[in-house]
């Protein structure tokens, strides 16, 4: 069973090609599996995208502060997606075409990383308690 099979909310790493190279997307992103549709949370590096066009469609931001954020259907994450996005960094409005090619094998449950971390971290500390506890035991012995 692919791990994407299940609803929920995913964190995936993504990179972005195309454009001038000066922009860029937020990575990893989150991307949303709901009844079997993808949708993946695209944050821009500039607050001065205000249109994206994947498959034909029009989408808007849902955000009106900060950086561009946009909300856009996925079909695979085993192909880059194409999208155009129009920026209105420059004197007037340029649509301009990227590809959104995401890194499969790095798809992970959003907030299931981060648990298994911290009980890592406190098993190693533990573990490292324990050793210098038996150390300084044996040194203490051969003191006497």
């Amino acid at each position: 069973m692919n791990l994407l099979d299940s609803d929920g909310v995913y964190m995936i790493d993504v990179s972005l090609s195309g454009g001038s190279g000066k922009a860029s997307i937020t990575t990893p992103a989150r991307l949303t599996v709901e009844g079997g549709k993808m949708t993946l949370e695209v944050e821009w590096s500039s607050s001065k995208y205000d249109l994206m066009i994947v498959g034909g469609e029009n989408y808007l931001p849902v955000n009106t502060e900060g950086n561009s954020v946009f909300m856009i259907p996925v079909a695979s994450i085993d192909s880059p997606l194409a999208v155009k996005a129009e920026t209105l960094a420059m004197s007037e409005p340029h649509l301009i075409d990227y590809e959104i090619v995401f890194d499969a094998s790095s798809v992970k449950k959003e907030g299931g990383s981060a648990f298994p971390a911290v009980i890592g971290a406190v098993v190693g500390v533990i573990v490292i308690a324990a050793a210098a506890a038996v150390i300084i035991s044996r040194v203490k012995r051969k003191k006497k």
